[in-house]
């Protein structure tokens, strides 16, 4: 069970014991899926102690949702992001997985959400490697999926939406039925989307290709990052429309997402990718990647927020001399 070491969970304000952690049958959102969510996770870097990896963009993302599907947050974005870094602390965790929710609460039932008030939760638990520890270095099997991405004006595609990850589930669970261990989806006009939680990065003859927003697809923070990263490392990254069967050819094949971090595919719909292991770009990229989540160089894009900023701060004073 991932949730034996949780003690407590933020809801509207306070800190509240597992246990407690309640909602009533009727809540709005269970019925009609709407809800807002980031997933986060807090680091045990070397260089700052236990830090959370680009809060001000997840939170940024999440009020954006909120802005999108006409939902009035009843906290600041700042309340919200300090009630990350609250909850972490209130569970002792240096290192943990972190899910901000923003939800139509309990008033009345109706696709019309009238008078549904906008409830908060901040949670946070122990989240190993997604797909797998061995998966990192060895990659995964996917398949492309029957189930196609949302299209355009039908769900907004860039709002973390609960909602959305019904078709994400139908992915997912078509995948491991096949015996895969994720999928990868299209968009409405047969062009690679995503997989059902993670971005997709293409290699070919040193070049880097992943989808742009317009393919239904979440802009997701570890893409960004990874985007940045191997612009600075000296590879061309192109965001533009990529034709499913440019997989089947590519040298190299990764995911990216919070959850999933940097991992390679090794096979798609069976056809080995490259020589079937991680490839060379993919090892680089991950290297600088996990060297920076871990602490082992600077944070010179400032993406970290210390969450024992006080305790930081105590260790670095200098000694009394008597």
């Amino acid at each position: 069970m991932p949730f034996e070491e949780v003690k407590k969970v933020w809801m509207n304000g306070s800190l509240v014991d597992f246990a407690d952690a309640k909602i009533h049958v009727f809540t709005h959102a269970i019925h009609y899926g709407s809800g807002l969510f980031e997933g986060i996770r807090a680091y045990n870097t070397k260089n700052q102690g236990t830090a959370v990896f680009r809060l001000n963009e997840h939170i940024r993302r999440l009020f954006d949702g909120a802005r999108i599907y006409r939902m009035d947050v009843p906290f600041t974005s700042d309340e919200v992001k300090q009630a990350c870094l609250d909850i972490v602390q209130a569970n002792g965790f240096d290192d943990c997985y972190l899910r901000p929710l923003v939800y139509r609460g309990f008033h009345s039932l109706g696709v019309f959400p009238g008078a549904c008030p906008v409830d908060v939760i901040v949670g946070a638990w122990k989240w190993g490697k997604y797909l797998g520890p061995e998966a990192i270095e060895n990659g995964v099997d996917v398949r492309v999926s029957s189930w196609s991405r949302m299209a355009p004006n039908t769900f907004p595609a860039l709002a973390k939406a609960t909602a959305n990850y019904m078709n994400s589930i139908l992915i997912r669970q078509e995948a491991a039925a096949d015996g895969y261990s994720e999928g990868i989806a299209l968009d409405v006009n047969g062009y690679v989307s995503e997989g059902s939680g993670e971005n997709v990065f293409v290699v070919r003859n040193g070049k880097i290709m992943t989808p742009p927003l317009g393919a239904s697809i979440l802009s997701g923070i570890t893409r960004d990052s990874v985007i940045r990263i191997a612009r600075d490392l000296g590879y061309d990254v192109i965001e533009g429309l990529i034709p499913r069967e440019a997989l089947y050819i590519s040298d190299e094949v990764f995911f990216t997402g919070t959850a999933a971090e940097v991992t390679p595919i090794r096979s798609i719909d069976r056809i080995t990718i490259g020589s079937g292991k991680r490839g060379p770009v993919t090892e680089r990229i991950q290297k600088e990647f996990f060297d920076y989540i871990n602490g082992d160089i600077e944070d010179r894009y400032g993406w970290f927020t210390p969450v024992y900023a006080d305790r930081q701060a105590e260790n670095r004073k200098p000694a009394l001399v008597g």
